[in-house]
C-alpha cells in the first residue's frame, strides 16, 4: 500500500473486555467510518484486558473493510492476554502489531521516505 503525506489517521480506543457486546460496539464504530485510500486505521488496545472470539470477529471485519477500500489497519499497545489470543489464533501474523502508538509513525514515516526515493 502506498502512503502519502495526505495520510489521515482514524483512531479506535476500545476499553475493558471486547466480548460480544463490546465487539458489536467496536464493529458499529468501524462501520460508521467510510474507509478512504490514504487512511490509517489504528486500534489502540492499551485499555483492553480481555478479548474473546466476538472481539476477534470485529477486528477481522474492520481489517477486511479497510483493505477492500485501500486503507491500512494496525493494532498497537496490545496487552498480554489479548496478544495471547491473537497468537493462539495465528492472527498475529495477519495484523500489523506495534508496541506503541508512536512506533506506528516511525515505521510509516520510514516507508514514506523509501517510497519517495
Amino acid at each position: 500500500m502506498t502512503l502519502t503525506p495526505e495520510l489521515q489517521v482514524v483512531l479506535f480506543k476500545p476499553q475493558g473486555s471486547i466480548d460480544l457486546q463490546n465487539g458489536m460496539s467496536l464493529s458499529q464504530q468501524m462501520s460508521e467510518i467510510t474507509p478512504q485510500p490514504h487512511q490509517l486505521w489504528v486500534v489502540d488496545l492499551a485499555s483492553v484486558d480481555f478479548m474473546d472470539s466476538s472481539g476477534l470477529v470485529s477486528l477481522v471485519k474492520g481489517l477486511t473493510s479497510a483493505r477492500q477500500n485501500g486503507c491500512r489497519l494496525v493494532l498497537c499497545n496490545v496487552q498480554t492476554p489479548v496478544r495471547l489470543v491473537l497468537e493462539l489464533t495465528q492472527l498475529d501474523s495477519v495484523f500489523e502489531i506495534f508496541d506503541t502508538y508512536e512506533d506506528i509513525f516511525s515505521v510509516v514515516d520510514n516507508e514514506q521516505v523509501s517510497l519517495a526515493n
